[in-house]
């Protein structure tokens, strides 16, 4: 990161929560449910799609992930009596997977089998590369078992990603493309703006020409071009694929991309946990932190 860029976020981290959470509350619905429905609702009248996240990862004890698991299935019910088009991601730290892998085995299945029965969908957002072989380890199994209702993430700037793609596209699964915002050793990971940009058009395509079913997460008005001269080329229809991206981002690149006509799912994310999310996401787009720093500067 630039040292002007990590001397913003480090300023952010320093600054009291309660000044920077007006601000912040830009890019998260809230910290309650009825704030994240209210969010969806909202995207939804616009034309856009959604998927909810119950902020919090990296738990140390099982209880918190059994309430973890309790507020997911919250959230699934509440999409099914508010008729949202909406579905929910979940991060398997959050889960368990770093106490014990099978305990947040039964936690990933417990929620997949409500969603079923709602006939939703799940992403299993990926995370650090410590757990990413354990993640699609246990997507594989998953599958295997008969969920259909469950997808994936794939992160362009690790060196692995095409031979995990290779692997997936055997069975046309569900997969997100996203960059990559965790910070990695470069033995593991790309570190170039470009060689990242070219490796996730590279399996964007490999996806796409594989016939999965890709949700194309971006911010990057580069890779949004590559990918519409992909569906043109490939002729894909605007049902095989859909864009995604984080609530309150670039808010006229999402909505141009849908005044063109393709389809947009935006991560809406809420919960107690927002601080941690929010540092998070600074660090990944310094441009942010750069805005939220003016907000409080220049604010009367």
């Amino acid at each position: 990161m630039h040292p002007v860029n990590k001397l913003m976020v480090s300023t952010l981290q320093r600054l009291p929560q309660s000044l920077v959470k007006p601000v912040a509350m830009r890019y998260i619905a809230g910290e309650t449910l009825e704030d994240a429905a209210r969010v969806v609702r909202d995207l939804n009248a616009r034309k856009m799609m959604a998927t909810t996240d119950v902020l919090g990862e990296n738990v140390s004890t099982e209880e918190e992930s059994l309430r973890a698991v309790q507020a997911c299935e919250k959230v699934l019910a509440a999409i099914q009596e508010e008729r949202l088009n909406a579905n929910l991601s979940i991060k398997l730290t959050q889960f368990g997977i770093k106490i014990i892998e099978n305990f947040c085995y039964e936690n990933v299945k417990r929620i997949l089998q409500v969603a079923r029965s709602y006939k939703n969908f799940v992403r299993m957002d990926m995370e650090d590369s410590s757990i990413t072989s354990a993640t699609l380890n246990l997507y594989e199994r998953l599958r295997g078992e008969g969920f259909e209702n469950v997808g994936v993430v794939i992160q362009a700037y690790l060196r692995r990603s095409e031979g995990d793609v290779t692997k997936l596209i055997r069975k046309r699964v569900n997969v997100r493309i996203v960059k990559g915002i965790y910070i990695e050793p470069e033995n593991i990971a790309f570190k170039e703006r470009e060689e990242i940009r070219w490796n996730y058009l590279k399996l964007l395509k490999m996806l796409l020409e594989a016939g999965c079913y890709v949700g194309i997460a971006t911010h990057d008005d580069f890779l949004v071009q590559g990918a519409y001269q992909f569906i043109r080329e490939m002729k894909i229809p605007s049902t095989a694929y859909e864009f995604q991206m984080l609530y309150g981002v670039r808010p006229r690149l999402r909505d141009q991309i849908v005044a063109e006509g393709h389809r947009m799912r935006i991560y809406v994310p809420f919960g107690k946990q927002w601080h941690s999310y929010s540092i998070r996401r600074f660090k990944e787009n310094p441009q942010i932190a750069r805005y939220v720093l003016q907000a409080l500067l220049f604010r009367t």
